[in-house]
């Protein structure tokens, strides 16, 4: 399997223990001990730079050999329903249902006998209180909703930051899930293949069910990001591995960009049923939630995430990523102009 898991470490280097000659004088003791010690460094450097070109050729073989390609699951949208839509009220699932009815029906969407991939934010041991995850209630009526337009099978997945058994099973999103009929997979049961992401990141190992899909909702929360500000739809695509994702962060708004073109969903629906106010992503404390009791549901990537930057009380124009990514036409910032409804449940 190419590179590491995000939560495995490397095996720490060791140094032989010098055999010094205890007779020696001290000035040799010395001239020796340096050398030894000289030759030790060299080698430890020697051995991380082979490491280095080691992992670099490893991936530049990888890059050479994609298994696989992300289709894009993008359907034509209905042309009297508006590309945004918003619904309000205190019972998730209706929230959800609302919604899709008003932008065209899951039906339109989600045909008979297709392979459906629910991507939600679990990427935290938190539970839905502490709105460090995908709302439970909200993943169950996605699932719902897909099962009722005649899937074939719905797969729910996600590669966590934390444990990913105990994420799923805190965040409450395993048992409803499975209760709503979806097949719930976790990293190690996911599998992966190597798809290109762009040129800039090159080939990655994504979790299959993202290659196999028919169909792909991105379902993420909306919560502050100590680094990109806000993570909600685009954001939730680092999810799709767990291999070395540090190496997103290099350049991170650039990343998400970079991920929003290489993977285009059916739906994006953003859950704010909840939202992490401060210290996201991983978040904790109670009192940093606020209940907005929200769901929004979009063909256009950049438009929902626009919506959830403003309910995070930030300006789109302090976001890096979204700018970036409504200057290379993945969507449109100003989502009020492009045609947007509010509904209360």
């Amino acid at each position: 399997m190419l590179g590491r898991p995000d939560h495995d470490t490397p095996e720490p280097v060791t140094l032989a223990d010098d055999a010094e000659d205890r007779s020696a004088t001290a000035r040799s003791w010395s001239r020796r001990r340096f050398v030894v010690m000289s030759g030790a460094v060299l080698g430890v450097s020697a051995a991380a730079a082979a490491a280095g070109l080691l992992a670099r050729d490893r991936w530049n073989r990888f890059g050479e050999n994609p298994e696989a390609t992300i289709r894009d699951h993008r359907v034509t949208p209905v042309r009297s329903a508006p590309s945004l839509v918003v619904a309000r009220g205190k019972d998730p699932a209706k929230n959800v249902e609302a919604a899709l009815a008003r932008i065209g029906g899951i039906k339109h969407f989600i045909k008979p006998g297709e392979l459906v991939l629910v991507k939600p934010n679990v990427g935290w041991d938190r539970t839905p209180a502490q709105a460090g995850n995908t709302d439970p209630n909200v993943v169950a009526a996605v699932v719902r909703a897909c099962r009722e337009a005649g899937a074939r099978e719905v797969i729910v997945s996600d590669c966590p930051v934390s444990d990913p058994e105990r994420s799923f099973v805190l965040s409450g999103i395993k048992e409803t899930a499975v209760r709503a009929g979806a097949r719930v997979l976790l990293p190690s049961e996911a599998g992966t293949k190597a798809v290109r992401l762009s040129a800039e990141l090159g080939n990655w190992p994504v979790f299959s069910p993202l290659v196999d899909a028919a169909k792909v909702i991105n379902l993420p929360v909306a919560k502050h990001h100590g680094a990109s500000r806000v993570t909600a739809g685009m954001k939730n695509w680092i999810g799709i591995t767990r291999y070395e994702r540090s190496r997103f962060h290099a350049a991170l708004h650039r990343t998400i960009v970079d991920l929003a073109v290489a993977v285009r969903p059916t739906l994006t629906i953003v859950d704010a049923t909840r939202i992490l106010m401060r210290n996201g992503p991983r978040g904790g404390n109670i009192d940093d939630v606020r209940e907005t009791n929200a769901v929004a549901v979009s063909v256009d990537p950049v438009a929902v995430d626009a919506w959830a930057t403003e309910l995070l009380g930030a300006r789109n124009d302090e976001v890096t990523h979204l700018t970036l990514a409504a200057s290379r036409g993945l969507g449109k910032l100003d989502y009020r102009a492009s045609g947007w409804v509010e509904l209360t449940t």
